[in-house]
């Protein structure tokens, strides 16, 4: 490829502050140096602080959703201040702005949550908790799945990025919390929590996945930004958005969406949507043969779920 970046010329990468965030900011440089043989001086990174990382007392669904977390470096990507912008994807709105391309997914991490417990708690699992446990989320999924397997259960808010959830739990703000197994891992921590079985709490659409956009119409920078593509990440990882934008879902929505390559070269899409306090729910699968299988499965759940799950999907 030719005009690639230079030290005197660097692309620059726009990344949230956090440690996760910039973790993954340099595994997407990396990606990029390796693929086309760069010098790391061509690449740099440039930190932001997002109006999500400033609010920790209250639910993202209460002061703007996931916008918060993609406001200031669409800003920066649109006025041409950065060249790409590195995304953990479950953070990034279905629906996105029509000027930035999302040009590359790096290959999906483990998508699963692990459940973390304070000093003094016994449990590998939900259903191992003691009677009437806290566990700290901000996320409506995992809240409505813990409250499904365990109603007995009490969900508080926990928020903030993973050092201060630790942090949180520690001094007892909760007795629990599940944490992605993919950020933990990115940052090191790969003796923290135990995984739980995908079954039982199906992840969040995006999870595990990085995605790196540009602006649309700057096709220098999308065919560099290409060449670090992981196919069946993003095969995999749009189906699941393409599921969540049938369902009109939001951060507000519990709903959970997997798809993964099965026997025979196959996608599988499972998806799971529920009601607010989790007692009710559906939940089914579909292979993704074309772009319209992701959309048919998203009406099927809402047509056999009851009122309490229909009503928080606004279509």
């Amino acid at each position: 490829m030719t005009d690639l970046p230079t030290p005197a010329a660097p692309l620059r990468i726009g990344t949230r502050a956090s440690p996760l965030a910039m973790a993954q900011a340099n595994m997407a440089a990396a990606a990029l140096a390796a693929a086309h043989g760069l010098d790391p001086a061509a690449l740099v990174i440039v930190p932001i602080t997002a109006t999500g990382d400033k609010i920790q007392d209250r639910a993202l669904a209460e002061v703007g959703g996931k916008a918060l977390w993609t406001r200031e470096l669409d800003a920066m990507l649109d006025a041409g201040v950065i060249d790409v912008a590195v995304h953990s994807l479950k953070d990034v709105e279905t629906l996105r702005d029509a000027r930035f391309a999302l040009a590359a997914m790096l290959p999906r991490a483990d998508p699963r949550d692990r459940l973390v417990v304070r000093e003094g708690i016994a449990a590998s699992a939900i259903a191992d908790l003691p009677p009437g446990a806290r566990l700290g989320t901000s996320s409506p999924r995992r809240a409505a799945q813990v409250r499904r397997l365990r109603p007995d259960l009490e969900t508080v808010l926990l928020r903030g990025n993973v050092a201060t959830r630790l942090a949180k739990l520690a001094a007892g703000d909760a007795d629990a919390t599940l944490l992605a197994a993919a950020g933990l891992e990115r940052l090191g921590m790969h003796d923290i929590g135990v995984a739980q079985d995908a079954a039982l709490l199906l992840p969040a659409a995006s999870q595990g996945a990085i995605g790196i956009e540009c602006r649309s119409d700057d096709a220098r920078v999308r065919a560099l930004v290409a060449a670090v593509d992981d196919a069946p990440t993003h095969a995999a990882v749009m189906a699941e958005r393409a599921f969540l934008a049938a369902l009109g879902g939001d951060c507000r929505s519990p709903v959970a969406a997997h798809a993964r390559f099965v026997e025979g070269g196959a996608l599988r899409l499972d998806g799971e949507i529920f009601s607010a306090d989790g007692a009710e729910h559906v939940a089914g699968h579909v292979l993704v043969g074309d772009g319209e299988a992701a959309a048919r499965l998203a009406h099927r759940l809402l047509a056999e779920a009851p009122e309490s799950v229909r009503r928080l999907f606004a279509l």
